[in-house]
């Protein structure tokens, strides 16, 4: 085993334990928003706490398909970092960095250039992500 890949088995076990931690589930709000832009809508089902966030993200792109899965990050001051683990129209499994920023009671998706660290995509952090001209900017739906 190279040092690449045994530094990448070590990191991404570390997030594994770090994620699946004794932490109490119940004390996890549960929020839900939607957003539309022109015939696309984004789905997003969360719980979130003061320090953590994870769930269901789905994006219905309009008679093309839809990408479908997990989402799960950090919370810094009012922006939820993390990362969108799904399938992409059916296809192959797919790990994209996401970021949002909470505003005025909405969500706000980011856009950043992203790389790579270990294999796994996240923004790189030399480059300011962009929070104007949102792809989407999710509204709270009350259940």
């Amino acid at each position: 085993m190279t040092l690449k890949n045994f530094l990448t088995v070590c990191l991404f076990s570390a997030f594994l334990f770090s994620c699946n931690s004794k932490e109490e589930k119940d004390k996890y709000n549960h929020v839900f928003y939607r957003a539309v832009n022109g015939k696309d809508t984004a789905i997003l089902d969360l719980k979130i706490n003061d320090k953590r966030f994870y769930g269901r993200y789905e994006i219905l792109y309009h008679k093309i398909g839809k990408d479908s899965g997990d989402v799960r990050g950090d919370m810094h001051g009012d922006t939820l970092r993390g990362d969108f683990h799904f399938i992409s129209n059916g296809g192959s499994w797919k790990r994209t960095p996401i970021a949002l920023l909470q505003k005025d009671n909405k969500l706000i998706l980011g856009k950043g250039v992203i790389g790579t660290y270990f294999n796994l995509p996240l923004f790189l952090p030399d480059v300011p992500i962009e929070y104007n001209n949102s792809q989407f900017v999710f509204e709270r739906i009350e259940n």
